[in-house]
């Protein structure tokens, strides 16, 4: 249990130093694409990964998996042994280096298609100065955000062929691969090629730019569309349109007007012009086949062109690009049915970008019996989900908006699903609600929202709905003020990790609401002899034997001997390191036995946590829930957060089920614990310093 905890803290602090941002990428599965490539310079000997290895299991789990007809026959060859002259990257990388292959990841190669057409965001994922020939060793590296950090994926070049072609992604250029070793390390990333079936292009967007994604059904679309897609491409994010397919036959299938059905194509403006009298709203679009384009009104030769400023007609056509058109607003909402927008953090944009959204990044878990609460469908456990503040202190500043109100978005994401497909597992049905915190409880900071509050208020804003997507998004307006945001399956007991994202128009702060780590500990009792009755006295007389002492295991025996009489508690008795726990929480002179002044405080101890597990045993049952166990550790006046609450569940729960021994065992660790850390503490500075010694004095005897 140490070791993953200090793992947790030492990352913490390694995150708080840079690791992760877009200057200072993870090493993906720890491998360090410099020393590795300067291994294989030094031995001569070309890289093979054995992190991702040539072999089946890389390919699949299920159709692609070992032994089955798609796989018969595969081999891995490298670029050198299927082209005379392999080049990594020839004449720029454009949208025809990407063609699909065997595999349903059409989703995964819009995206990489749509970052061809902006240079600096493709040079962060596929870095500069990798080739064939050049000191190659058949290593390569790319960058992919990841759940909130940037990482860095190594692999080898040794590639998937079948009858003597790449299996999945292929360039048209026959010698150029930087789009097939792409898609093999987003695989690695995503444990197999076969993980890769499946999924939007949003998704992929964000993993290539940290962006978040929203999307619109145009047929629902706001009535304050327009602003949001001035404001996007003011802040220089990446937009798509699609239009759906009704089976797979239409795909691909060109509309009387020449737009293409189920096709990524990017939005790349949005302007008025005066015509005929009156404003009409124009969008520029972008096929990013760089041909097949818009025939009807405003396309390139179309004659509405005719009835405008002749400047304003030249600025705007000569300023496109093959593929590129202007329709009218109103009939880009009737043809096309979607419209994809990923906005991008700050570190993304160009230096002169002056418009950006503000963004601030949470990761959190959802833990079964402490922090998985499930939805408000379920009020018993929904208060025990992770909470977090967003304070939005100024309006927007739109000319058009009546409304004082400030934009901002959510996005609530689920880390890693793709690699549990292996084992059966999928996405987990996910959302969040929104609540404003009320005047009286503005600017307090280390208090995690109890089971009342939320009985007692409505969400003022929630996700469109609970849905089980890798992530779930939403715009928001809301008035300047304080409010809680909650993430949650919607089930309770369902585990994941998460990372939870709110991207602010203007000034905001934001913070993880969680309780302070306090306890309330009751003054050490220190009775003297005169203090302890005839009856007890007799008891430990016969209890404690001719040393009148007693140790851990005669403790063992009073105790079981006690709670077997107690016929409403389910346990499976007291054990020898519990008994030895609490013989050192009160043992002053360190005998490792128990005197009859020590017995008796210990004693006191236990009968008021019998009481207190008795009084949160909520529904009878003998035993707690971690629920409970949750609201009796307070009530016995230890305050925790939720990494500590989850610590308490994994180290005394079993199937979510507390009993009294473990529930003792629990309370007595934790007294010794800020016992030992009160005394340490002598200045009151909430900070104690340790030599390896002392430190674990305090653990083990803790």
């Amino acid at each position: 249990m140490f070791s993953g905890v200090s793992g947790r803290i030492h990352r913490d602090r390694q995150r708080a130093g840079g690791l992760g941002s877009v200057q200072r990428a993870v090493q993906y599965l720890n491998q360090d694409f410099e020393a590795l490539r300067e291994d294989c310079l030094q031995s001569g000997a070309l890289f093979e990964d054995p992190l991702f290895p040539a072999e089946p299991p890389s390919l699949g789990f299920k159709e692609l998996g070992p032994f089955t007809a798609k796989t018969r026959g595969v081999e891995w060859k490298r670029p050198t042994e299927l082209s005379e002259d392999p080049h990594f990257i020839v004449g720029g990388a454009t949208r025809t280096d990407i063609c699909q292959g065997a595999l349903g990841d059409c989703w995964l190669l819009a995206a990489i298609g749509s970052l061809t057409l902006n240079e600096s965001l493709l040079h962060r994922v596929v870095p500069h100065g990798q080739s064939f020939h050049q000191d190659y060793t058949g290593i390569f590296h790319f960058q992919f955000w990841q759940f909130g950090e940037w990482v860095d994926v190594v692999i080898d070049d040794r590639l998937p062929v079948k009858d003597g072609e790449l299996m999945f992604v292929h360039s048209a250029e026959g010698g150029e691969f930087w789009s097939a070793l792409l898609e093999k390390a987003y695989a690695k990333l995503s444990g197999s090629y076969e993980a890769l079936s499946g999924g939007s292009t949003t998704e992929g967007f964000e993993d290539f730019t940290g962006g978040v994604a929203e999307m619109y059904e145009l047929k629902n679309a706001p009535p304050h569309l327009h602003r949001i897609i001035i404001k996007a491409l003011e802040r220089e994010s990446l937009l798509g349109c699609s239009i759906d397919v009704s089976g797979v036959f239409d795909m691909e299938a060109v509309t009387f007007k020449k737009l293409v059905k189920g096709h990524a194509y990017s939005v790349t403006g949005l302007r008025q012009v005066a015509y005929r009298g009156r404003q009409e709203r124009l969008i520029r679009i972008r096929n990013p086949w760089g041909q097949v384009e818009w025939t009807g009104a405003w396309s390139d030769n179309s004659s509405e062109w005719d009835s405008i400023d002749s400047a304003e007609k030249e600025e705007m056509l000569c300023k496109m690009e093959d593929g590129e058109f202007w329709m009218s607003f109103r009939e880009f909402l009737r043809q096309f049915s979607r419209l994809e927008i990923c906005n991008l953090s700050p570190d993304a944009l160009s230096q002169d970008s002056t418009k950006f959204w503000t963004p601030f990044v949470f990761e959190g878990g959802w833990r079964k019996g402490s922090t998985a609460g499930g939805c408000r469908n379920h009020p018993n456990t929904f208060w025990i989900n992770p909470q977090y503040k967003v304070v939005l202190l100024e309006e927007d500043d739109d000319p058009e908006d009546e409304d004082s109100a400030c934009s901002f978005l959510v996005a609530l994401m689920q880390k890693d699903r793709r690699r549990f497909r292996r084992h059966g597992d999928d996405m987990h049905t996910i959302g969040f609600a929104i609540y404003e915190i009320p005047e009286e409880l503005r600017g307090v900071q280390s208090v995690h929202m109890k089971k009342d509050f939320f009985l007692r208020r409505s969400s003022c804003a929630r996700s469109q709905s609970f849905i089980n997507l890798r992530e779930v998004s939403s715009r928001l307006r809301l008035p300047p003020g304080e409010y809680l945001i909650v993430p949650s399956t919607f089930e309770p007991g369902k585990e994941a990790d998460f990372v939870l994202r709110v991207f602010t128009e203007k000034q905001s702060e934001t913070r993880e609401l969680d309780d302070e780590v306090v306890a309330n500990l009751d003054e050490e009792e220190e009775p003297s002899e005169s203090d302890v009755d005839e009856s007890f006295r007799s008891m430990f007389t016969q209890l404690s034997g001719e040393d009148m002492e007693i140790s851990a295991r005669e403790l063992r025996t009073i105790l079981n001997r006690v709670v077997s009489k107690h016929s409403d508690l389910r346990t499976d008795g007291f054990g020898l390191e519990s008994c030895r726990a609490m013989i050192s929480l009160m043992d002053k002179d360190g005998s490792a036995r128990l005197g009859i002044l020590e017995f008796q405080v210990l004693w006191n101890k236990i009968r008021k946590w019998l009481g207190i597990f008795r009084e949160f045993d909520l529904d009878q049952s003998g035993c707690m829930s971690s629920y409970e166990l949750r609201l009796a550790v307070e009530h016995a006046g230890f305050r925790l957060n939720q990494k500590l609450q989850q610590l308490l569940v994994a180290r005394y729960a079993d199937n979510e089920v507390i009993d009294f021994d473990n529930f003792t065992c629990c309370v007595v660790k934790l007294e010794a614990l800020f016992r030992a850390f009160k005394e340490l503490d002598q200045d009151g500075s909430n900070t104690v310093q340790l030599n390896i010694c002392q430190w674990l004095i305090v653990t083990m005897c803790g």
